[in-house]
This record gives structure tokens, sequence and C-alpha cells, in this order.
């Protein structure tokens, strides 16, 4: 052993210029059967190892150790095949606990390695880290396999019969091309009158688009044109058009097999609430119990005395917010408006307030709502940070995905002193390793199947718009390309793919410009047509498992792979070195060209180029 080996040995996996030349296993169908177990099954778990190394190991190089009740037990896992590439070993996990995990210790002439979901180490590292099977049912394929589409009501598209509605006292007209208030009460105030026949008159633009699934911000009546500060939870907005307007927009929807999903804070209602006026006016109300309390009143949510928050001990609340399909969550799935699920606001905080954590019961009594009265409906949670204590999968399916997603996106594409509204700091300009280290640290503490279902996203209503953040339509692009190619549901925020701009959530809320094509970025649009597109196209982009080839300053790149079809993603916030991967990933030696520039590909390997930016899907033979 030479003097530079226990360094080597100790360098982080994703540090190399190429990756494949080490043990990998996913929850992908290439490594594990596809569905749902249940209690008590037997699950084959295969995990590859390069010929190279496999050749020292024997026939039990690869050990698999599962956790059952909290013990550790371990146990053989036997040859499963091989060829010039890669040697395959298989062992079966009883799934024994509702999260069963698991992970392998394979044999290494410097010293056996654990390899878990965080990557291959030459140490001991925490049990976050391992691979999990779960019984808890999967997302609906139509939610984690689809492009979804975030909508803003009131900046999407005004119908002709908008003109003809009051304006509340609350509210500010603003001409449709105005520009959004950033900062300050105009913010909520500032009404530009989309509404929801507005939406649908314009169902064309999201199927030319290519997605799947349109979410709606709240449509509530309220006192803003956010709408999270709910009035009432009985009725749509008349701002919007009313109940009608979404039976209408939800059934053409449907015809064009799509799917909608609504917005619902189950943290908050607003000050206006019917609920709230009866828990003020009456202490002796039902309703007086459905809001926490200190010693100065009713509390607000951060403080918002507008946003009084609800307090989910109480019984009563939570039948008639939560519970069987009469509640508020239930009611709206079914028909006339037959939703397809709810996005949950500031899922993180509900039913959490100083003691008090009911979180898991909020998010476990909503999913046990979707299968009695929508089965097929989808539950995500919105979460900013770390969301892996919330998902274990029998609550929340997924969360929109920033912490495992656009933040660590952000941080490598984004120019160096970048910003987020809750850091008091400029954000530094990080490399495309610690891009995915994070990336797969936060993914690693998750099961796949929840990986497999996020709603991944470049930004939304809450956020800066991503051409703003980046600045360079191509590294727009860049970015697009990730969120369109990466396990999960990719999210778009309505204006994005025309390149809308905005400086933070409030300034991002921009209307749509139908009627300004000076205002629509055509090749914007037409590099997210096409990525978009590519997910109908390569089963692998939408079911494959995911591993990471190339993670250097400035390039990324990774595989996704199904029985039959192996697609590699490449991409590059600017000029790098390049890289020659393996010949054996396509050994037919046909590579096709999916989006971006073409490979050169010989004996000699598969050449990846050194422009950039640039983004690039090859699908290999």
């Amino acid at each position: 052993m030479t003097a530079a080996q226990p360094a080597q040995a100790d360098r982080h996996p994703y540090d190399r210029p190429h990756l494949l030349d080490r043990p990998h296993h996913d929850g992908g169908p290439m490594h594990v059967p596809d569905g749902v177990p249940g209690l008590g099954d037997r699950v084959p778990v295969r995990v590859r190892v390069p010929a190279a190394a496999a050749g020292a190991l024997g026939d039990d190089g690869v050990v698999v150790r599962v956790v059952r009740d909290g013990e550790p037990r371990y146990a053989v896992a036997r040859p499963d095949g091989h060829d010039d590439v890669d040697a395959w070993y298989v062992a079966e996990v009883e799934v024994h606990n509702p999260v069963t995990s698991y992970r392998f210790l394979v044999a290494d002439p410097r010293g056996a390695r654990w390899l878990t979901a965080r990557g291959l180490t030459a140490r001991d590292v925490p049990d976050d880290g391992d691979f999990r099977l779960t019984v808890h049912g999967r997302a609906p394929a139509w939610s984690r396999q689809g492009a979804v589409y975030q909508v803003f009501p009131d900046r999407f598209a005004r119908s002709p019969g908008a003109a003809a509605r009051p304006v509340p006292a609350w509210a500010e007209p603003a001409d449709w091309d105005a520009e959004p208030a950033a900062h300050g009460a105009r913010t909520g105030r500032q009404l530009f009158g989309g509404d929801l026949a507005g939406i649908e008159a314009h169902l064309d633009h999201l199927e030319r688009l290519g997605v799947d699934v349109l979410y709606l911000t709240p449509f509530f009546p309220a006192r803003s044109v956010h709408r999270y500060d709910a009035a009432t939870f009985e009725h749509v907005d008349p701002l919007l058009g009313g109940d009608d307007a979404l039976v209408s927009l939800a059934a053409a929807v449907h015809r064009r097999r799509m799917h909608v999903v609504g917005d619902l804070t189950t943290n908050h209602t607003g000050a206006s609430h019917e609920w709230f006026v009866r828990a003020g006016a009456d202490p002796a109300a039902p309703e007086a119990g459905f809001y926490h309390r200190d010693d100065d009143g009713f509390v607000g949510w951060l403080g918002h005395a507008s946003l009084p928050k609800l307090d989910h001990r109480s019984a009563e609340l939570r039948r008639r917010l939560l519970e069987g399909p009469d509640s508020v969550v239930g009611r709206w799935l079914r028909a006339p408006f037959e939703l397809d699920g709810w996005r949950v606001d500031v899922a993180n905080m509900t039913g959490r307030h100083g003691a008090v954590d009911l979180a898991h019961a909020v998010a476990r009594a909503m999913r046990e709502t979707l299968a009695q009265v929508r089965p097929d409906a989808v539950l995500v949670g919105e979460h900013f940070h770390d969301a892996s204590a919330d998902l274990a999968g029998d609550g929340w399916h997924a969360v929109m995905n920033y912490s495992a997603f656009a933040r660590p996106l952000w941080g490598w594409l984004a120019p160096e002193g970048w910003s987020l509204p809750e850091v008091p700091m400029p954000m530094p300009r990080r490399g495309g390793a610690a891009m995915v280290r994070s990336m797969v640290d936060f993914a690693s503490r998750v099961p796949w199947a929840v990986t497999a279902q996020q709603w991944n996203l470049l930004g939304s209503h809450d956020t800066a718009r991503i051409r703003t953040r980046l600045g360079d339509p191509a590294l727009v692009e860049v970015a697009a390309g990730l969120l369109a190619t990466y396990p999960g549901a990719p999210m778009v925020f309505a204006g994005d793919e025309y390149g809308a701009t905005g400086v933070n959530g409030e300034h991002a809320r921009t209307t749509m410009p139908w009627a300004r094509p000076d205002r629509r970025d055509e090749r914007t649009f037409a590099a997210y047509r096409s990525l978009l597109g590519l997910r109908r196209d390569a089963r692998a982009l939408r079911d494959g498992g995911l591993r990471w080839v190339l993670a250097t300053a400035d390039a990324v790149g990774y595989l996704r792979e199904v029985p039959g079809e192996r697609v590699l993603v490449a991409a590059a916030r600017g000029p790098w070195s390049g890289v020659v991967l393996p010949a054996h990933l396509a050994p037919s030696g046909a590579v096709q060209t999916l989006h971006g520039p073409d490979l050169t590909h010989d004996a000699r390997g598969i050449r990846v180029p050194g422009d950039g930016p640039f983004v690039g899907v090859w699908r290999l033979a």
C-alpha cells in the first residue's frame, strides 16, 4: 500500500472523474422489483459490483445487513450472474417492519466497505442513510410519472366575464401588464383579475408544453390575491368564477386525460374565516377549540394575527377539516369537483406548536380520507428544508422538493452571492460535487419510493424566478434539463417556460404574456417542451433508478435505467475538460441523441464534450 492510498480511500465518492468503478444499488427496477411489498414479503434486492473488483470477492464477498425490530441482522448475498462489466449479487430482505432498512457490506482488499444510499464508505456511518423498503402505498402513477404545472390563478389568464365582477374593498385593481409589487402590503392586494375560466381557455398551452397535472394555488374566498387566508372552505371565490367555474375547469382538464390538484391550508385560516369569527364571538362555541391560544390571545402563524393557527387537538376540527368523505379534504375530491389531490400549505408546521406535535397524525388522517374517497389521489406537502422526518410514506406521498433538488441546484448554477429571503447572508456558488453530495445526502434519508415521487422544482410562487436567479437562458435550459430527467415529478411554475422574471416570491407572481409576444422567450419554451417531452418517450426517465456517473466542479451526469433501456444525462454550467465514459455503457455502439449535442463513441469510450453550458440526454443502446 502506498502512502497515497489511504487518502484515496478517504476521498468522497463524488470527487472522482467518473463514478462507475464502484458497487451500486438503488431502488429502481434494475435492483428492486417494482411495486409495493406487504408485511412478511421477502424482496430480492440486487447489487452490482464492477467485474474487475468482483473477481477477488468470491461467492461470499457481499453481505446484506437488515434492521429487524431495531436489531441488525446479517446474511450473505449470493452471486446472480455476471458479464465483462458487472457481477451481480442478490439477497432477500424480509419486510418485517412497515419501513425496513438495509445496507450492504462489500469485501475489499483494503477492508470491507459499507454501501448505503449515501454511497460507499470505508468507515461506519449512521443508519439514516440506509436503503429502505416501505409497505406504504405510493403516489398514483399519474403524479409520479407526469409533469406538474403550477398556476397562481389571479395571474394566469382573465376570462371575458372577469371585468364584470365587483372588486372587493381590500383589493387594488391592476393592469394585466403591470409589474407585481415585490414588497409591502400591496403584494397581497394587487388584483390582476385572472380566473378559472381563463385557465380553462388556455389548457391547449398546457398540453402543448407537455404537462399532465394542473396544480392550482388556493381558490377559496379570502382577503388577498394569494388566498392562503381562507374565509371559508365551503365555496370557490366568486372572483375566480365560483363553484361552477371549478366544476367546468376540472371536467375540461379530465377530458384531456390530465389531472387537477388543489391547495389547502391545514395549518391556519384567515382571520375572516367563519370558524374564527365564531371562535372570537362565543368562547363556548365548538370553533373556539379550533385555534391555538396563549396568554395574549389567539396564536397567529409566524406571528401574523391575520392567519390564526389551527389546533388539531380538537376532534371536531379534525372531523370537519380532515376526516372522511364529508370533510373539507374529502368533499372537494368528490363530484361535482373531483379534484385529484391536495398540495398542503406549510405542511412542515401543520399540527405543530410548542409541545404539541400532531403533524404526522394530520398527514395520516388526510391520507386515510383520500383512501376512502379517491384512492388514486395524491397528497403533497410544502416543505422548504429537510423533510425526511415527515416522509416515512404513510402520510404525505411527497413534498415540494426544495432541499434535495432546488436548493442544491441553485447553489451550483447561480452566481456567487445568490440569496435566499430567509437567510441573512449571501450564499456561495458551489461545485458540481457539492451539489451531488447534497442531493444524495437528503435523498438517502427517505425511501426510494418517496424520492421517485417528489415534486422537483426550479422555483415557485414563493421564490425568485429561475431566470432571474441564473440570468443566462442557457443555464436555465441546463436547470430545466435536470428538472425533466431527475427521479420524481418535474414541477414548472407558470411563466418559467417563457422566461418570466421576479426577484422574490411576490415579484415572481407575474402575469402570463398571452398578448405580449415581446415578453415570450420562445427558445426557452422550446427547450422546456423538448425536455418535458422526453419523459413520455423514455420509460427510464419516468421509472428508472439513479446512478451518478459524473460530478466535477462544472459538470455532472447520471444514468437512468430500467430493464431494456439506459439513458445518460449530462449537464455543464460552463466550459470544462470533458470526460470519456466507458464504452460498455453502449455495448452495441449505438447512441441516440434525445436532446443536446451528439456524443463521440468508439472503442475507447463515450466522449462527453467539454463545451458548456449545455444539457444532453442520450439513449444508450
